[in-house]
């Protein structure tokens, strides 16, 4: 049966294709297929279960349904007001663990402050209704706080871990003293129960001058994050100012340095002020980092049975670099690295690996397309 539902959703997602190129890579030709365009700077995607599509969200504010046959719908009602500037807007979007129960869809947004003009990233879920129109019931269940933000570093990311927790990423909204700080939620990997509540085990829980939500501090601002198929630990990367993008595996407690320790330096060439190197006592060292930022966003191991090539590597999108790096892993350890896509002049926004085994990326443009990316199969 699962054999049967995987080729259903194979064919209905090859029959979207509306140009497909093929590429060159170290591991084989690259098949290259632009599934829909006309999608406004999307930022997300999350597979619907039983071949019924996918939702993306689009950055001004929509949700889309994209159905299997590859037919782009209106906006779907129900959802929030957004604070649309800058970088901000509506984020992501992740299907409940429970979804084939509850039908419960999470989306991560920017909203606005009291007074207009800051705003910060909050997250709430909606049921899905049945004929994919609307969400119904749509609550918010975390705000991060205070709200700083004038358009710049909201993170954010949603995934959910084995044990159902949800792992919310929250950029330092371009203050960066305020990743330091325990009694914000700027700067911030937290986790929280599916409706909330803050899990009693969290690091910070009782103690006094801190939110109770935070599991790790010190990031800058985390667009991918993914759950390590084989290892069930989460792992996010976030990018640097000048220099210094990260991938880290964030433990319960710690601190990730920034902006006390960074290998980047200010847009200007100047030091970020607060630096006081590299590698700072009291805060941990990047699990990988590059010197020179792709700008790095959205992440998806690739765990798929159909390119076995492809087996326990790792795919982050680059938008300055307009690229897909493709990162070969042995265990934790990050080796080679490879370009692809470089002559496509895309910001890759997000990576999934779909349900068909193929790699799904969002291109960041007004005028965004969805891409199915495989290695030719002889």
């Amino acid at each position: 049966m699962k054999g049967a539902m995987t080729s259903m959703i194979a064919g209905a997602l090859l029959s979207m294709a509306t140009n497909a190129l093929a590429e060159s890579s170290e591991l084989g030709e690259l098949q290259v297929t632009e599934v829909v365009g006309g999608l406004e700077y999307p930022w997300a995607l999350a597979f619907l279960p039983d071949g019924k599509g996918s939702l993306i969200t689009e950055r001004p504010g929509r949700l889309r349904w994209l159905d299997g046959e590859g037919r782009l719908g209106a906006a779907l009602t129900g959802l929030p007001p957004v604070f649309a500037r800058g970088q901000g807007g509506l984020l992501d979007v992740a299907l409940s663990p429970r979804f084939a129960e509850d039908q419960l869809v999470y989306l991560s947004y920017s909203e606005a402050a009291e007074d207009g003009e800051h705003a910060g990233t909050a997250v709430g879920r909606g049921r899905l209704k049945a004929d994919m129109s609307g969400l119904e019931n749509f609550e918010v269940i975390f705000r991060q706080q205070p709200k700083l933000s004038q358009g710049a570093h909201f993170g954010s990311r949603l995934v959910f871990d084995r044990d159902g927790m949800l792992f919310i990423t929250l950029g330092e909204n371009n203050q960066r003293a305020t990743a330091q700080e325990l009694d914000k939620l700027q700067g911030k990997l937290v986790r929280i129960e599916a409706d909330g509540s803050v899990p009693r085990d969290n690091p910070f829980v009782g103690k006094s001058g801190a939110r109770e939500e935070i599991w790790s501090y010190g990031h800058r601002n985390a667009q991918g994050m993914a759950l390590n198929p084989w290892s069930g630990q989460i792992w996010l990367h976030e990018h640097g100012p000048r220099g210094g993008d990260e991938i880290n595996i964030p433990r319960k407690g710690l601190n990730y340095g920034w902006p006390k320790a960074t290998h980047g330096v200010n847009y200007s060439f100047l030091p970020i002020p607060e630096a006081e190197g590299e590698k700072v006592a009291g805060t941990e060292a990047p699990h990988h980092v590059w010197e020179k930022s792709p700008a790095i966003s959205g992440m998806a191991f690739y765990s798929a049975e159909r390119f076995p090539a492809w087996q326990h590597n790792l795919f982050v999108g680059a938008l300055a670099d307009q690229s897909l790096i493709r990162l070969e892993l042995d265990g934790d350890r990050v080796g080679h690295e490879e370009r692809l896509l470089e002559d496509r002049d895309w910001r890759i926004r997000d990576v999934r690996q779909g349900p068909d085994g193929y790699l799904y990326l969002l291109t960041d443009a007004p005028d965004g397309k969805l891409v199915r990316l495989g290695l030719q199969e002889k």
